[in-house]
């Protein structure tokens, strides 16, 4: 396998990660020498990836996790995070989905996004195209500021 290949790939997986998301992987992806529209369309595809399971899923797990012991705390802290973060969804409703997506700030971004809508109950049909649209926008932000310190040190 060409280091090319690997680091496409394992710039695929930090863009499905929680936390780091796009916003770590495709600078990471640039730095290690990807192209940049390249590392652009690979990171916004894979960092939705999660999306669609997070807004299948998530309820279930949650409820789950607050009848267990150990978890019941976590699934409490999760939802009331989507509920902080609720309030600019309420305020725009999918402008604030959007926002808070493309926003490429720690604590924003897909996961935070897909975890809003699914505990406000939004349907699958309502909740993508926001969200998608905010990775997309956060990975046209991500990847000027990229460039950007790219062309400072060379």
């Amino acid at each position: 396998m060409t280091q090319t290949v690997a680091t496409a790939i394992q710039c695929a997986f930090l863009a499905m990660m929680p936390v780091v998301e796009l916003r770590a992987a495709l600078p990471w992806a640039i730095a290690r020498g990807l192209d940049p529209w390249f590392s652009y369309v690979l990171c916004v595809l894979f960092n939705m990836v999660p999306v669609p399971f997070i807004l299948l899923f998530l309820n279930k797990i949650l409820a789950w996790m607050e009848g267990t012991k150990t978890f019941a705390g976590v699934a409490r802290w999760l939802k009331e995070r989507a509920h902080k973060k609720s309030d600019t969804y309420y305020k725009y409703e999918m402008l604030g989905l959007f926002i808070l997506v493309a926003i490429p700030l720690p604590g924003t971004g897909a996961w935070t996004g897909a975890l809003v809508a699914s505990v406000m109950g939004l349907k699958m049909k309502r909740a993508i195209p926001p969200i998608f649209l905010g990775v997309a926008a956060a990975g046209i932000i991500m990847l000027t500021l990229s460039l950007g310190v790219v062309s400072v040190f060379n």
